[in-house]
């Protein structure tokens, strides 16, 4: 079976890569490294090295084994773009997806310089969404990278937003999270940061999805946002058509 997630916005997570290391401010309090040594204290094989980067392959061709349909987020505990992972890699993992094609596919990086330069080495079907996490104004860069990806869905997770953001592009983005930091340490973020991205994607008609406000204790926050949950989901379209708009439109 998959491995069954909380995550708001999918059901399942498969790891054929873990672990990582930080490259900006929104790793500071990362999940998957605390997950990590738990798993390690817990005998997990997978983890007997922490949150050292490790390939898993015996992991990659899990999907095709799993026959009931699943949105499926992809390297929740690692970056699939991560610099240590070679392109033979990634690109065995992009054909099992190809291969799944049941499944749906959700895959999320913060390394956007890396797959700007590996995208045309890899197949962009329908059922794999690609995107990238932008946690202040300083990273913004990271969706021009994406916009020149060929997916069926690009997205932005915009968590933790750690400052507001106010001249997000959405050009050629087709989803956004947003979310605040949770667990220990973490790093407050204010409403009307979020109510500025949700208010930008109303009016640019970008699907808008709020995964949390974050704490200590997140679900006793809940999600509501000026009173509703905000769980919006993108709907694919042909990328081609996308992408000549993307080429003739200024970005916002």
């Amino acid at each position: 079976m998959a491995q069954s997630s909380t995550i708001e916005w999918t059901n399942s997570t498969w790891n054929p890569v873990t672990g990582c290391d930080k490259v900006s401010p929104g790793c500071k309090f990362c999940y998957a490294e605390r997950m990590a040594r738990r798993l390690k204290a817990m005998g997990s094989e997978n983890y007997r090295n922490g949150f050292e980067l490790a390939l898993h392959p015996l992991v990659v061709e899990m999907p095709l084994r799993w026959k009931k349909p699943q949105v499926i987020f992809v390297n929740s505990m690692s970056d699939l773009f991560h610099k240590d992972v070679p392109l033979e890699f990634i690109q065995q993992t992009f054909d099992v997806m190809v291969r799944a094609s049941w499944h749906q596919f959700q895959i999320l990086t913060k390394r956007a310089d890396r797959l700007a330069a590996v995208y045309a080495s890899l197949p962009w079907p329908q059922n794999v969404w690609m995107g990238v996490s932008v946690e202040t104004p300083a990273y913004v860069h990271r969706i021009h990278d994406l916009r020149k990806v060929p997916a069926a869905v690009r997205f932005l997770s915009v968590e933790p937003l750690l400052a507001p953001i106010p001249n997000l592009p959405l050009t050629g983005i087709d989803w956004v999270i947003v979310g605040g930091e949770s667990g220990p340490g973490c790093r407050p973020t204010e409403a009307d940061w979020i109510r500025q991205i949700r208010d930008k994607c109303l009016v640019q008609e970008v699907p808008f999805f709020f995964k949390q406000w974050g704490g200590v204790q997140k679900k006793r926050n809940r999600r509501l946002l000026d009173g509703d949950t905000w769980g919006q989901m993108p709907t694919p379209r042909l990328w081609r058509a996308r992408n000549k708009s993307v080429a003739t439109a200024g970005a916002i």
